[in-house]
């Protein structure tokens, strides 16, 4: 791998904001060498490998670590907004719904995410792409993917899940999933209904259910994720002990204080109900379903504050795929609603890059000597002005730049 330099206004190295540059950072062998003050890209006393024109020098208005998006769907077009055209496409074949994966990967990086983990669908997509792309040369996000869920049957999630009835079920699901799977995903509860502003039905498995499904997870080497919301679900994904709690509508300062307490992450995916509320034609939500919309929508930037105030590792990740919520701007979107919620920049950035790695036993890639070399790099600084972070002009990764833009 080449030596590269790069020279930059600022940058956030996963957890802090280093602003009143310029800095040089060295590159090596595809991972970061030295941090330097000041453009010291001509400078006699660089090592021998970044002197005499032996490595390119890029400028960057800004760098950070390249973006997690921790909650995906990569088979599903979130911006396909016509409803019969969303439904048709479930019935595609495998080919059609394998280059939409390929297209959401793209665009994925192209926002300048690096690290994309995949919540599941039936017919293997998720796994064809991740070792399609995970196995592709030049510059692309690793993917990471489930397989399948396990779910109660006739209950939400045929997408993306199988049917287990008994506790053995649950165990010979776990197992096999977790030969080719990267993560086991628990499908707790059903979705919201809007019209009345709850949770539709009881959970899905109960404490000790759910709880065999963690274990034997976790016996077999895998983290769990859990897609969860309402009060009731809320409680036996906190008490069951799953590593990560998904979307999480209806949270309290109650399940907060257990997630904090046992380390549980909570990726509150805003998008999908955000996007319900801002477009309400499209469906055609009345006056009502709309106003019980903004009330969870209210409560849940709340809470997600709250969630970070009270020490939960919040982790970025939108759903994309699902209704009107487009892989890659949505995981900007997602950093822009923690904001929203009072989060400040740092850990919202946080939450997208190191914070994930971290949940999810990735390789580190903050910006420091010695780490891997994963780098986003904008035109911008969104500590100036957070539009900036859709300002991408590059991605660097495993020792090679791609370009983006004029």
């Amino acid at each position: 791998m080449a030596a590269d330099i790069f020279v930059a206004d600022s940058y956030f190295d996963g957890h802090q904001y280093h602003g009143g540059g310029p800095y040089t950072v060295l590159l090596s062998g595809g991972a970061v060498t030295q941090i330097l003050d000041g453009d010291q890209s001509a400078s006699d006393t660089l090592p021998e490998i970044f002197k005499s024109g032996a490595a390119e020098t890029h400028r960057a208005g800004f760098l950070m670590p390249g973006m997690v998006e921790a909650h995906c769907h990569l088979f599903l077009d979130g911006g396909e907004l016509d409803l019969d055209a969303r439904s048709q496409f479930m019935k595609s074949d495998i080919d059609e719904m394998l280059d939409m994966a390929r297209q959401n990967v793209a665009r994925m990086l192209a926002s300048g995410i690096t690290q994309i983990r995949d919540a599941g669908d039936r017919w293997g997509i998720n796994h064809a792409v991740r070792d399609e792309i995970n196995a592709a040369s030049g510059v692309h996000p690793d993917i990471r993917s489930p397989g399948l869920g396990i779910r109660r049957p006739k209950r939400y999630g045929g997408f993306m899940a199988r049917e287990v009835e008994t506790g053995d079920d649950i165990v010979a699901a776990v197992r096999e999933f977790a030969e080719t799977g990267d993560d086991i995903k628990i499908i707790l509860t059903g979705i919201i209904d809007f019209a009345t502003g709850t949770v539709k039905g009881a959970p899905q498995f109960d404490t000790d259910e759910a709880r065999l499904a963690v274990d034997t997870a976790h016996d077999c080497g895998h983290l769990t994720f859990a897609h969860c919301s309402g009060l009731a679900g809320l409680e036996v994904a906190a008490e069951a002990g799953v590593d990560s709690v998904e979307h999480g509508f209806f949270m309290t300062r109650d399940i907060l204080e257990v997630l904090a307490e046992k380390g549980i992450s909570w990726v509150p995916t805003y998008s999908p109900v955000h996007f319900q509320w801002a477009r309400p034609e499209i469906i055609g939500w009345d006056d009502h379903a709309r106003g019980e919309m903004r009330k969870i929508l209210d409560s849940h930037l709340a809470n997600m504050a709250m969630a970070v105030n009270m020490g939960v590792d919040v982790v970025i990740g939108s759903d994309a795929g699902s209704h009107g919520v487009v892989h890659g701007k949505a995981v900007i979107d997602e950093i822009y609603f923690l904001v929203e919620a009072g989060v400040s920049m740092a850990a919202a950035l946080a939450a997208a890059t190191s914070l994930p790695r971290r949940k999810l036993n990735m390789e580190a890639a903050d910006i420091a000597a010695g780490n891997p070399a994963e780098l986003a790099v904008l035109k911008g600084s969104p500590f100036d002005d957070r539009r900036n972070l859709e300002n991408l002009t590059a991605v660097y990764k495993d020792g090679e730049i791609r370009r983006f833009g004029a």
